[in-house]
């Protein structure tokens, strides 16, 4: 789906389309998650919609798709994994798999704070962790936070630069990886900060 066809979509369907757009983005809408965002800002922006229904819905939409792909990984493991993945190339496909088990074997529920700045691979996480058992109140409390956060950001840009989607989804997908290390590490950092000056609080 092209830019064009995306915004003549959510002028027809409005505040749903935004919603609906993202919650099946999790098994594979052919749209960046970005550029939906974005254009959600986009056409707040121009007063086509209202900027808080438009935010809420785009929100809700981000938390219904990473409850879904929990959900799904949780009752059909493997099968529907394969399934999200049959389109890429086996190449690109085994990269993205891989990535993403590297990720939550080495940070655990940290990487659906990554994760989720990294195309592809935050489709594959909520799969991973629901089929590994990740405790559903431990993953809502990480992927719903960092998808809030996620979404504001977007939808800000969309708002401001609204003219310029295209070059930055590109530049999103290009460089995302490195954008998720360093929220990473931010999220890294005031955790340990937190811990020690709680320890020291203790003593």
């Amino acid at each position: 789906m092209e830019l064009h066809e995306l915004l003549s979509y959510i002028e027809q369907y409005g505040y749903w389309a935004l919603f609906f757009c993202l919650w099946l983005g999790i098994i594979g809408m052919p749209i960046p998650d970005e550029m939906i965002v974005m254009s959600g800002g986009f056409v707040s922006s121009l007063g086509i919609l209202s900027v808080i229904p438009a935010f809420l819905l785009t929100y809700l939409g981000v938390v219904s798709g990473l409850s879904l792909g929990y959900i799904l990984g949780k009752i059909f493991g493997t099968k529907v994994l394969d399934k999200l993945l049959k389109k890429k190339k086996k190449k690109k496909k085994a990269k993205y798999l891989l990535k993403s088990q590297q990720m939550v074997e080495k940070y655990g529920h940290y990487a659906l704070v990554t994760s989720y700045f990294i195309p592809v691979v935050r489709h594959i996480v909520p799969y991973l962790v629901g089929m590994n058992n990740m405790s559903f109140r431990i993953y809502a409390l990480y992927s719903y936070t960092t998808g809030f956060v996620w979404t504001l950001i977007y939808f800000v840009l969309g708002s401001l630069f609204g003219q310029h989607i295209e070059r930055i989804v590109a530049v999103a997908i290009e460089y995302g990886v490195y954008f998720g290390g360093i929220v990473f590490f931010v999220v890294s950092g005031v955790y340990l900060y937190k811990q020690r000056r709680s320890t020291v609080m203790s003593k």
